[in-house]
């Protein structure tokens, strides 16, 4: 079969670079290079869902190391309280009185070392005190990721159930109780918004044709009180002539 090509300037024209592609394509060396490709994006596939899958293995193991280790704090805790003396503190002022407790001559542990946190890698934990904002009563991870375990978790650990974040897992002495999340944070609810009210215009009071009544005349003045005149003594009575007169006979 001659080659159909076909020579334009010296260059080969676009029908037969098709068929020198097909027939390389029919040739075992073409399925080779195809297969090769195929081959190669399978590689790729399968190593990154391996890589992915150890990564969620990995971070699987480190939260189950993260629960051992906050074990390992709660027990430390229970055993700070109930070392404790009547009118002592229960809970500790820090992590370092885990481990060499203060209150005691002799040296008294309560934890081995402070260990690292299993998700940051860093040996840096964060702390809830109490009311008395002294005393350490929970030790969490300061970490802000999403856990994967979300269910079926020891006993011991309550209220570890669907978290959002790993820094909700709070380790409390063994035997307390949970220490609520605190509630997720989010843009405050939405007033209904009410209607604008429209100013209205005052009314124009209509103009008074009727004629004004006559202005009251002023209260007359009260005249001052006169004094009151002293009352005149009563007259006495008449006194008796001690010598009457006597009557003058009368003519007949």
């Amino acid at each position: 079969m001659k080659k159909a090509r076909a020579n334009v300037g010296g260059e080969q024209t676009g029908a037969a670079r098709l068929q020198d592609r097909y027939r390389v394509m029919n040739t075992p060396r073409g399925f080779t290079y195809v297969g090769l490709i195929v081959l190669v994006a399978i590689i790729g596939l399968v190593t990154a869902t391996t890589i992915k899958l150890g990564a969620l293995m990995q971070r699987r193991a480190a939260e189950e190391a993260l629960l051992e280790v906050g074990a390992a704090f709660g027990d430390a805790l229970k055993s700070y309280a109930n070392a404790s003396k009547p009118g002592q503190r229960l809970t500790p002022a820090t992590l370092e009185e885990l481990l060499l407790d203060p209150r005691f001559p002799t040296p008294h542990r309560h934890l081995r070392q402070i260990y690292a946190d299993p998700i940051t890698g860093q040996a840096q934990w964060g702390i809830l005190r109490g009311v008395d904002k002294i005393g350490i009563v929970a030790v969490y991870s300061l970490s802000g990721d999403q856990p994967i375990k979300q269910a079926n978790f020891d006993p011991r650990f309550v209220g570890f159930d669907n978290r959002q974040h790993l820094s909700d897992w709070k380790f409390v002495a063994t035997g307390m109780a949970a220490i609520p999340a605190p509630a997720p944070e989010g843009p405050p609810p939405q007033q209904p918004k009410e209607p604008p009210v429209q100013a209205q215009a005052a009314p124009v009071p209509a103009p008074d044709t009727q004629e004004a009544p006559p202005a009251p005349e002023p209260p007359a003045q009260a005249s001052p009180p006169t004094d009151p005149q002293p009352a005149e003594p009563p007259a006495e009575p008449p006194q008796a002539d001690p010598n009457p007169a006597t009557p003058s006979p009368t003519k007949k």
